[in-house]
């Protein structure tokens, strides 16, 4: 018997009472968002990653975006109010969120960060997106992750 791997993103969704469809696929090694939905056989533009930021003045936001775009740094920052914002760099992923890069999860940071979704996550019923490891993804409503964590939607991709 095989004991079912629980990441904390399924234990926050599951204490909020919160109804989740868990995915996992094999892939170790560095996979992209693109190679994560095919592996799930899920179509490319319901199936969001996670992406932090910083501003120049060291405010950080997270942004969620289809895996086969690409976040418009212009527009992101607009949506935040921010005149420029960058990419937080790789080696500070895991101090900060508490994430390994291909395994960050918007739900369960060691803070709460503004979050903003692209603004199609509207089209679908449910999306999907990191469930806090490798490996595992998490498939929910909109409206349902912004039980979790507050979400706004916007225009940002390029």
């Amino acid at each position: 018997m095989t004991k079912e791997i629980k990441t904390n993103v399924m234990r926050i969704l599951e204490q909020e009472h919160i109804p989740y469809t868990a995915h996992s696929y094999v892939g170790a090694g560095v996979i992209n968002g693109v190679e994560v939905a095919c592996a799930l056989n899920q179509d490319i533009n319901r199936v969001f990653k996670t992406l932090v930021t910083v501003s120049k003045s060291k405010r950080y936001y997270v942004f969620m975006i289809p895996v086969a775009t690409v976040l418009d740094l212009k527009k992101a920052a607009r949506s935040v109010g921010e005149k420029a914002i960058e990419m937080l760099p790789m080696k500070e992923l895991l101090h900060l969120t508490g994430y390994v890069h291909g395994g960050c999860s918007p739900i369960g940071m060691k803070k709460l960060f503004p979050t903003v979704i692209h603004q199609t996550a509207v089209d679908f019923d449910t999306i999907i997106f990191s469930g806090g490891k490798i490996g595992y993804q998490v498939e929910l409503s909109l409206a349902a992750l912004k039980q979790v964590i507050p979400v706004e939607l916007a225009d940002l991709i390029e």
